[in-house]
C-alpha cells in the first residue's frame, strides 16, 4: 500500500464541498465527466526509433509519458525450473544428468528439451517521475505493481523463451514527461499497454538447441502479441486473443464509485482501488454465442492504495469556530476529538477500512460483459499499431 498522490492544497470547507458533490447521485464530477467516464486522451505507438517498441500517451491536462521496450538476447540459467516442475523422477539425479551433459538435447523425448525454463527476471522495468528519485516510494510501488500485472499469468514470460539455453529479455522504459497532476497510474498502465503491443522480435531461424540465429528483415520480424484476424474484419480496429494487462484506478466517495480519478477527487475519496485485469484468450465464436453474459476479462489482482484523504485536516463546525463568531467548546481542546465528524457540511478525514461489497462491486463493474474494463480494451483498440 501506497500513498496515493502529493498532497492536494484545499481548505476543509471546500474538501466538504467537493465531497458533498460527489456523494450526490448521479455524482458531480469537477470536470463534469460520468462516474465512469475517463479524461480524453492522445495516444500513438511506434515514435522511438531505436527500441523495439514504444509509445506515446498524453492527458487532456498535458500530462505525457513516453514507454520504450528494448530486447535483448540472453543465456539462461538451465535446470533451476526444471527441477521443480519434475514429476516422479529422481532430483539428483536430474541435476547430475544435466551438471554433466547426460541429457540428450535432441532427444525427442527428453522433457527437459521439451518443457520451458520461464522466469521473472526476464522483465525488468524503471520508471522516472520528475521530481522523484528512482529509490523513491512512488516510483518503486509504480513499477512494481505494473510488473506484477506483466508476470501474474505467465504468457509474457514464455513469449520470451528461445529455446532451453536462450531467451529474451525485456527493458521497458517508463518516463513521465510533466510532474504528475493526479496519480499516475493510469496513464503509465496504458502507455505500457499500447508498448507492448507494437513490441516486435526479429524472426528467428535457427531451430531447437542451436545458438539463436534471426532474421536482419525488420518486415519480417514477429509481434510479441499477434492479433487475430476475423473472416469478416477487413478495416477498424484490430482484436488480440491475449493482450498485456491494464491497470485501473477507481476510487469510492460515498456509495459512489468512480473511475480514472483527479487530483481534487483523490483528495476527497474514501477508498482508492488498482485493479489490474486482462482479456481471456479467444474462445469458439459458438461457445462465446451461447452465452452472451460470461465475461471475457480475467481479474490479474487488487491493490489498496492509501487516499491522502487521510492526511488532510478536519473541519470545525461554525458553531464551536470563533473565526466565525462561534464559541469555542471543551471538545476543540480535547485531544483525539474529532469535533467535525458526523456533522453535515464539515469535513472530516475518512476513517476504517473497505467493505468487502464494496470492493466486490467495484470488480463487477470492471469485469462485468459490456463493462468497463471491455470499454477501455475496446478504446484502446482504435489506437493504429503497426
Amino acid at each position: 500500500m501506497a500513498s496515493g498522490s502529493n498532497q492536494t492544497l484545499l481548505s476543509p470547507a471546500e474538501l466538504a464541498f467537493l465531497h458533498y458533490n460527489l456523494s450526490l447521485t448521479p455524482p458531480i464530477r469537477p470536470d463534469l465527466r460520468h462516474s465512469s467516464q475517463f479524461r480524453p486522451l492522445i495516444a500513438e505507438t511506434d515514435l522511438l526509433p531505436g527500441t523495439n517498441g514504444s509509445a506515446r500517451i498524453c492527458f487532456a491536462d498535458g500530462t505525457e509519458a513516453i514507454v520504450g521496450v528494448k530486447a535483448e538476447v540472453e543465456k539462461s540459467v538451465s535446470g533451476r525450473t526444471e527441477i521443480e516442475r519434475s514429476e516422479g523422477n529422481d532430483v539428483s539425479s536430474r541435476v547430475e544428468d544435466e551438471t554433466m551433459g547426460g541429457i540428450d538435447e535432441e532427444e525427442p523425448n527428453s522433457r527437459l528439451s521439451k518443457s520451458k525454463i520461464v522466469d521473472n527476471g526476464w522483465i525488468e522495468m524503471t520508471i522516472e517521475i520528475p521530481g522523484f528519485r528512482d529509490d523513491d516510494s512512488l516510483p518503486v510501488f509504480l513499477a512494481g505493481m505494473l510488473n506484477e500485472a506483466l508476470v501474474a499469468t505467465g504468457e509474457l514470460v514464455a513469449k520470451l523463451w528461445i529455446n532451453r539455453l536462450w531467451h529474451w529479455k525485456l527493458y521497458i522504459d517508463i518516463l513521465l514527461l510533466s510532474p504528475p497532476l493526479s496519480y499516475p497510474l493510469p496513464l503509465l498502465s496504458l502507455t505500457t499497454h499500447l508498448a507492448l503491443l507494437s513490441t516486435r522480435l526479429p524472426a528467428l531461424k535457427s531451430e531447437l538447441e542451436e545458438d539463436p540465429l534471426f532474421n536482419d528483415d525488420w518486415d519480417a520480424a514477429v509481434p510479441l502479441y499477434p492479433h487475430s484476424e476475423t473472416k469478416n474484419q477487413k478495416a477498424g480496429p484490430k482484436s488480440y486473443s491475449i493482450r498485456p494487462p491494464v491497470t485501473l484506478l477507481v476510487i469510492a466517495v460515498g456509495s459512489n464509485i468512480l473511475f480514472d480519478p483527479t487530483r481534487e477527487e483523490l483528495a476527497v475519496s474514501d477508498t482508492v482501488l488498482a485493479i489490474s485485469l486482462t482479456s481471456l484468450p479467444s474462445a469458439p465464436e459458438k461457445s462465446v454465442n451461447n452465452d452472451r453474459n460470461i465475461s471475457r476479462l480475467r481479474l490479474l489482482s487488487i491493490r489498496t492504495i492509501d487516499p491522502p484523504s487521510r492526511l488532510t485536516t478536519a473541519g470545525v463546525p461554525d458553531a464551536i469556530n470563533t473565526a466565525t463568531g462561534g464559541t469555542a467548546s471543551n471538545a476543540q481542546t480535547t485531544p483525539g476529538v474529532d469535533v467535525g465528524s458526523g456533522k453535515e457540511g464539515v469535513w472530516h478525514p475518512p476513517q476504517g477500512g473497505t467493505k468487502r461489497g464494496l470492493v466486490g462491486k467495484i470488480v463487477q463493474m470492471c469485469l462485468e460483459r459490456g463493462g468497463v474494463g471491455e470499454e477501455v480494451l475496446a478504446g484502446l483498440d482504435n489506437v493504429d499499431v503497426g
